[in-house]
C-alpha cells in the first residue's frame, strides 16, 4: 500500500490531480451511503423517525466538528512535509495529530451525552414528542461512538495529506457496505423486515423472529450501525498507519504530545474547527428556522440535505485533493503549480455539479418521493428544495475548491472568515426575513440557500485572485533544516510572524 501516493508535485498536473481527487469524491460518494441508507431505512419506520435524523444530526455535525477541524492540521502538516522533502517530520506531525484529535474527541463525546436532551430541545424538537425521544437515543448512541469514528477520519485526513487516497477509498466502501448491511437488521428487527421480504426470505424472517423476537431498535439502529462499522474501519487504519504500509510510519513515541506541536496543531486545526462549528451551528440554527414551518418541513430538509449531499460532498472531496496538491507545491516552493490545480479543480467541478442541476431540478419530485413514500406533503416541499437550490449547485463546488486552496495553504483563518460570511451573513438572516417578515414559509428558506451559495463563491474567488493567500510559505526561514519537528516553519505555525497561516485575513 506503500507506492499508492501520487506525484503532484512533478510533471504534468491536470493528470495526477484527477487521479489524486478522484478517490476522494468517491469516498465522499460514499459517505453519503452511510447517510441515504440511514434516512431509506428511517424512513419505513415512519415520519416521526426521519425527523428524528434531522434534528439530530446537526447536532451531531456540531460537537464533532470541534475534534474535526484538527483533521485539517493533520493533511496541512503532512503534505506540505512531504513536499519539502522531510518526511520523518511528516511521521512525527502525523502521531501528534492522532493524539490530540483522540483527546479533544473524547472530551466532545462526553459534553455531547450529557448536554444532548438539552440541545435536542433547543433545536426546534418538542420535549416528550416522538420526534424528541427517537432524536435523544439516536444523537447519544453517536456520541457514545464519537472517538472510534475520529479514528477514521484521522486516518482519511493523514493519508490524504501523503498523497494516498486509494486506500482510505477502499476502507470506506468496505465500511459502507457493512453499514448497509446491518442497518435494515439493527433498524427493523425480524419483523416486517422489507429487505428479507424482497430478497423472498419471509419464512426464514419469520423463524428467526419466533427464535429471537427482536423487533429492532428503530433509529436507534442506525446509529449503532454507523459507529460499528466506523471503529472497525478506524481499528485497520491504525494497524496500517503503525505498521508502515500506508507510507506514513508511527511509532508510539509519536503520540507523545509536546507543547509545541500542540501549539502549531491549534494554530492550524483550531479555525477549522471553528469552522465547521460555526457551519454546524449554521445548520443547527437554520434547522430551528424551518421547524417553525412544521415539521413536515423539518423532514423535507432532512431529505434535502442528503440528497444535496450528493451535490456537497463530491465537491468536497475536489476540495481535499486541491488542498493535499496545493500544500504539497506550496512546501516545493511551486506557487504557479499550486495556483493552476485551483483553475482546474474549479473547472471540473462546474461542468459536473452543472449536470447534476439538471438532474436536481426536472427530477425533483420522483427522487424526494423515493425517500418517503407516501407522505404527498413533505414530497411536495422537498422538491421544491431540489428546484430552487439546485441551480446553484456549481457555485457550492467551486465555493468548496477555493476553500481547500486557502486551506492547503496554511490560510484557516481565511477559509474560516468565508465560511462564517456564508452561513452567518449571506444565509440565516435572508432566511429569517423571507420566512417570517416575507411570510414564504420553508421556501423562502430555499431561496436563502440559493442565494448564500451564488454569494460566497463570488467574495471567495475575488480575493483568491488577489493572490496573497500563498504569502504563508512563499518566504522562509533559510535556517529551517536545523530545527527540531515541533519548530518545522514549513507548516506555517503559530510563530511564523507576517507569513502565518492568516497573512491575508487583515488585508
Amino acid at each position: 500500500m506503500s507506492g499508492r501516493d501520487v506525484n503532484v508535485t512533478d510533471g504534468k498536473l491536470l493528470g495526477p490531480l484527477v487521479v489524486l481527487s478522484l478517490p476522494i469524491v468517491l469516498s465522499q460518494m460514499l459517505q453519503v451511503g452511510y447517510n441515504l441508507a440511514d434516512t431509506f431505512w428511517v424512513g419505513r419506520v415512519g415520519q416521526e423517525a426521519v425527523s428524528a435524523l434531522s434534528y439530530s444530526w446537526p447536532l451531531v455535525f456540531l460537537m464533532i466538528s470541534v475534534a474535526g477541524g484538527f483533521t485539517v492540521a493533520g493533511t496541512v502538516l503532512v503534505s506540505q512535509n512531504k513536499g519539502a522533502g522531510k518526511e520523518d517530520q511528516a511521521d512525527y506531525a502525523a502521531g501528534q495529530t492522532i493524539a490530540f484529535v483522540v483527546l479533544v474527541s473524547a472530551v466532545a463525546s462526553v459534553l455531547g451525552y450529557l448536554l444532548t436532551p438539552i440541545l435536542v430541545d433547543l433545536v426546534g424538537a418538542t420535549p416528550g414528542s416522538a420526534e424528541y425521544r427517537l432524536a435523544v437515543e439516536y444523537t447519544r448512541t453517536i456520541f457514545l461512538g464519537v472517538v472510534f469514528m475520529f479514528g477514521f477520519f484521522i486516518f482519511q485526513a493523514l493519508l490524504r495529506g501523503w498523497g494516498d487516497t486509494r486506500t482510505p477509498l477502499y476502507l470506506m466502501a468496505f465500511g459502507v457496505a457493512l453499514n448497509v448491511i446491518l442497518d435494515p437488521f439493527l433498524i427493523l428487527g425480524f419483523e416486517g423486515n422489507v429487505l428479507m421480504a424482497w430478497l423472498g426470505l419471509g419464512e426464514l424472517e419469520a423463524t428467526l423472529y419466533a427464535m429471537t423476537g427482536f423487533a429492532g431498535f428503530g433509529v436507534q439502529g442506525a446509529a449503532i450501525a454507523t459507529v460499528f462499522s466506523r471503529g472497525v474501519g478506524a481499528i485497520l487504519g491504525m494497524f496500517w498507519l503503525f505498521s508502515g504500509a500506508v507510507g506514513i510510519h508511527l511509532s508510539l513515541s509519536d503520540l507523545k504530545l509536546e507543547l509545541d506541536m500542540v501549539r502549531r496543531i491549534v494554530s492550524l486545526g483550531l479555525p477549522s474547527s471553528v469552522e465547521q462549528s460555526t457551519r454546524a451551528l449554521g445548520v443547527t440554527v437554520l434547522t430551528a428556522l424551518v421547524a417553525l414551518a412544521g415539521d413536515d418541513a423539518v423532514a423535507a430538509l432532512g431529505i434535502g440535505n442528503r440528497l444535496n449531499s450528493l451535490v456537497f460532498l463530491p465537491a468536497l472531496g475536489l476540495a481535499r485533493g486541491t488542498e493535499t496538491v496545493v500544500g504539497q507545491n506550496l512546501g516545493s516552493q511551486a506557487v504557479d503549480r499550486a495556483k493552476r490545480a485551483v483553475l482546474y479543480s474549479a473547472l471540473i467541478v462546474a461542468t459536473v455539479l452543472g449536470l447534476l442541476s439538471f438532474v436536481a431540478v426536472f427530477f425533483a419530485e420522483p427522487i424526494t418521493a423515493a425517500f418517503i413514500p407516501g407522505e404527498p406533503n413533505v414530497i411536495a416541499i422537498g422538491a421544491d428544495y431540489l428546484r430552487i437550490i439546485g441551480p446553484t449547485f456549481l457555485f457550492i463546488g467551486v465555493f468548496q475548491v477555493v476553500q481547500g486552496a486557502f486551506r492547503g495553504s496554511g490560510s484557516t483563518r481565511l477559509a474560516m472568515v468565508f465560511a462564517i460570511l456564508s452561513l452567518w451573513v449571506f444565509r440565516l438572516p435572508p432566511a429569517y426575513v423571507l420566512l417570517d417578515w416575507m411570510g414564504m414559509g420553508a421556501t423562502g428558506v430555499w431561496y436563502a440557500i440559493a442565494l448564500s451559495n451564488v454569494l460566497s463563491m463570488v467574495a471567495a474567488t475575488l480575493y483568491f485572485l488577489r493572490g496573497t493567500w500563498t504569502e504563508s510559505v512563499l518566504e522562509e526561514d533559510e535556517d529551517d533544516a536545523s530545527e527540531p519537528p515541533a519548530e518545522d516553519p514549513d507548516t506555517a505555525g503559530p510563530d511564523a510572524g507576517p507569513q502565518s497561516p492568516d497573512a491575508g485575513v487583515e488585508d
